[in-house]
């Protein structure tokens, strides 16, 4: 993940994302960089607007929330109701001689 935030944060910066750049970064963050995964992601950000990255990536996450409700609420009114135990309500003085037991 390091790798992908130093890329936004030199795209947020208005900074070319360079090899360079990012390993200097990762360096400044006492990251011990790997040069094979800084090449892969330069190779992958070819080409790729970040900034519409960016929206799409923010509108698809808040797009499962907002669904998820909607999808339970048909797998709850198809579910049976359970009837759930009723507790049997203690009085205070029960409750202090169960406490008085353990405590002898």
């Amino acid at each position: 993940m390091e790798y992908i935030y130093s890329a936004m944060v030199l795209h947020s910066a208005g900074k070319n994302i360079t090899e360079d750049a990012v390993a200097g970064i990762l360096k400044a963050a006492g990251v011990n960089a790997d040069a094979a995964k800084i090449k892969a992601l330069i190779a992958s950000l070819e080409g790729v607007n970040i900034k519409e990255a960016i929206a799409n990536a923010s509108v698809m996450a808040a797009a499962p929330a907002a669904a998820a409700p909607a999808a339970a609420a048909p797998a709850a009114a198809a579910a049976p109701a359970k009837e759930e135990p009723k507790e049997e309500a203690v009085s205070e003085e029960e409750a202090a001689a169960g406490l008085s037991a353990l405590f002898g």
